[in-house]
């Protein structure tokens, strides 16, 4: 069974050495999805830019508009965290490409992968926390908008609440936000998504896994949506620079395997986006990225047998 995989070569431009955000993160899943076997280079599905008119769906004009021509002030600088360059501009917009041709792609075959995504902090006018557009709210509304999906559920599984995601579409009924996080951590002053799942430090592999069975199998039911966007977020691990949970590798994989398997035996198409992580081993990080990849062959393979 085929599993879409999409990647650009604009999604590690040049970063600063040492930064706190692992712009080669990206680069190197490719690699290593490449040299485990996975996938080859050929076969990864390339996107093109993110039209500004979709972009729009979810973001202020100005705002995209200010960020493009890199006319951010100080402070909302100081806000994304990262420094802004033509290629940085380039590579978001093409990134929500990304985003986008793996909704389409999941409509088609079922499930698709990005080997990107997540970005959940950023709002309709401001970027925060290394996230300058939302993808998972652009493509929940252009979803919608184009009559692609009657309802979008968006199952967040990053550590942190996703509250861009959460403002932005707090007045659109059709898409379903919820977020699985870490109580205690980043934002300081959290959203409303639809259903909040504040999680406690130190919350290990069996409890999580617990939660994540418990409100899919009660959720999907309930809203029977159209497609899953999945924020696969792999700053729940236990060495995680910025988490506070202690999920190990099977543990996320687990999890992976267990969202997807909830949506798949559904007939739900699932696009899974790779959202957070941190880690000063970038490499060990790309891995751990790829535990989403991965996970997705083996439960395809599993329903294939």
């Amino acid at each position: 069974m085929y599993l879409p995989l999409v990647y650009h070569d604009d999604y590690s431009p040049p970063f600063p050495a040492g930064h706190r955000f692992p712009m080669e993160k990206f680069r190197l899943l490719r690699d290593h999805l490449i040299d485990s076997g996975l996938t080859d280079d050929a076969a990864l599905l390339r996107p093109e830019l993110c039209p500004p008119e979709v972009l729009a769906l979810a973001h202020c004009p100005a705002y995209i508009e200010r960020f493009l021509a890199g006319e951010l002030s100080h402070d909302e600088q100081r806000r994304l965290g990262l420094p802004w360059s033509e290629a940085l501009a380039r590579r978001t917009i093409r990134a929500v490409g990304g985003s986008l041709l793996a909704a389409e792609q999941a409509l088609q075959h079922g499930i698709a992968c990005h080997l990107a995504g997540g970005t959940h902090h950023a709002h309709r006018d401001h970027a925060s926390g290394f996230c300058i557009f939302n993808d998972l709210a652009v493509l929940a509304l252009y979803l919608l908008e184009s009559g692609k999906a009657g309802r979008v559920l968006i199952y967040d599984c990053d550590v942190h609440q996703g509250d861009g995601t959460a403002r932005i579409l707090e007045n659109v009924a059709d898409a379903v936000t919820v977020s699985l996080h870490c109580e205690k951590n980043f934002p300081a002053r959290k959203a409303s998504s639809d259903w909040d799942i504040g999680l406690p430090i130190g919350m290990g592999d069996a409890d999580y896994l617990k939660v994540v069975n418990d409100s899919l199998g009660y959720l999907l039911p309930l809203y029977q949506p159209d497609i899953v966007l999945y924020d696969a977020g792999v700053d729940v691990h236990q060495n995680d620079a910025l988490g506070h949970l202690q999920l190990s590798d099977a543990g996320i994989a687990a999890r992976d395997e267990a969202v997807l398997r909830h949506c798949l035996e559904r007939e739900i198409p699932v696009v899974g986006l790779i959202g957070g992580g941190y880690d000063k081993d970038r490499t060990v990080l790309a891995r751990r990225h790829g535990i989403l990849h991965h996970s997705a062959r083996r439960v395809l393979d599993s329903m294939l047998g």
